[in-house]
């Protein structure tokens, strides 16, 4: 039986990531996806899935109630995967109200039009963000209370606690998954490793944070998607899965290999002012996920960073375009006498 499932978002780095997979290894699966086309956003990204018979593409912000009532009743939606959200930190500090508007506003949105409709499954997509910032020891579990310390996060949080009421209130079978930190092909280049990948290929300088020993957990959006996937189709309703690679690395360590693999010399690292509430180190315990569902990644981060330079030494025409414009205002404003 085929299923009729509302993608949010799915323009973006994860959600066209996603979308791009499901398309092509199911056939079952009707995938209308809704998108308000931010900066972030770029069809471009869906390629792959244009012109199939079982996608279909919906120009939209989820803050629009009557939009998304429109959508569920117009295509019998009975799922609902959740990834629209602002999600750059850094611009979350410059300024907060779209990200509460389009995170917490536009998922309660969602979440009252999925119990109006009585959908089956509503996953939401969220980050290990919400938890805060670990010591130098310890993994955040499902079981970590939610302590974010961003403009970005808090919001992020607040959508989490949205969807699990609406589980326990109304018995919506709601699933959440937060992952660690993704990387790949799509990615928006204000993001660490495209940003310090188009910076050394423009032989500019890479900014680098404090004293850029801040810890990240680093996993393929590929295995990120495979992860959402399995979530979607077994996940326990009114549960957290967590995901994660266990591949934890230091800022520096990061943009260092990246000049070692694109043979430039480390005379382009600059050190600049360190961000506010900048969290120190993120891991993550993804034990449940792979002891109950049966989940685990496949991509080595090695091989997964070498396949994701080459996406974009091979994709210039891409992310050039991408980096005119709104981009370099926002580059300017964000780096500029630091």
């Amino acid at each position: 039986m085929t299923k009729n499932i509302l993608i949010t978002g799915g323009a973006g780095f994860i959600g066209s990531n996603f979308i791009n997979h499901i398309l092509s290894v199911r056939d079952d699966f009707n995938i209308i996806n809704l998108d308000k086309l931010t900066y972030a956003g770029n069809l471009e990204n869906l390629k792959p899935s244009e012109g199939k018979k079982n996608y279909h593409f919906v120009k939209g912000d989820i803050t629009n109630s009557e939009l998304v009532d429109y959508i569920f009743n117009k295509y019998s939606i009975k799922y609902v995967i959740n990834f629209a959200a602002e999600s750059h930190v850094d611009r979350s500090i410059l300024g907060s109200e779209v990200f509460y508007r389009t995170n917490v506003v536009g998922t309660s949105i969602l979440l009252e039009s999925a119990r109006q409709y009585k959908v089956e499954k509503f996953l939401q997509i969220s980050t290990d963000e919400v938890y805060g910032s670990l010591g130098s020891e310890g993994l955040f579990t499902e079981n970590t209370p939610l302590s974010p310390n961003s403009p970005y996060s808090s919001s992020k949080a607040a959508a989490d606690m949205a969807a699990l009421s609406f589980y326990h209130t109304y018995g919506l079978p709601v699933v959440i998954t937060r992952c660690s930190n993704n990387y790949g092909p799509l990615q928006f280049p204000e993001k660490l490793i495209p940003l310090m990948i188009i910076n050394v290929l423009h032989n500019k300088k890479l900014p680098v944070y404090g004293d850029g020993l801040n810890v990240r957990d680093w996993i393929f959006v590929i295995d990120h998607n495979k992860a959402a996937e399995l979530v979607f189709e077994i996940g326990e309703p009114g549960q957290v899965y967590n995901i994660g690679a266990g591949r934890e690395m230091k800022n520096i360590e990061i943009i260092k290999l990246i000049l070692k693999k694109l043979g430039k010399g480390e005379e382009l690292i600059e050190y600049v002012k360190d961000r506010p509430g900048h969290d120190r180190r993120y891991a993550i315990d993804s034990s449940k996920i792979q002891s109950e569902l049966g989940w685990k990644p496949t991509f080595e981060f090695e091989q997964a960073i070498d396949s994701t330079i080459e996406w974009y030494l091979g994709n210039k025409s891409w992310w050039e375009r991408i980096i005119s414009g709104e981009y370099q205002k926002y580059y300017e404003l964000q780096y500029k006498n630091r």
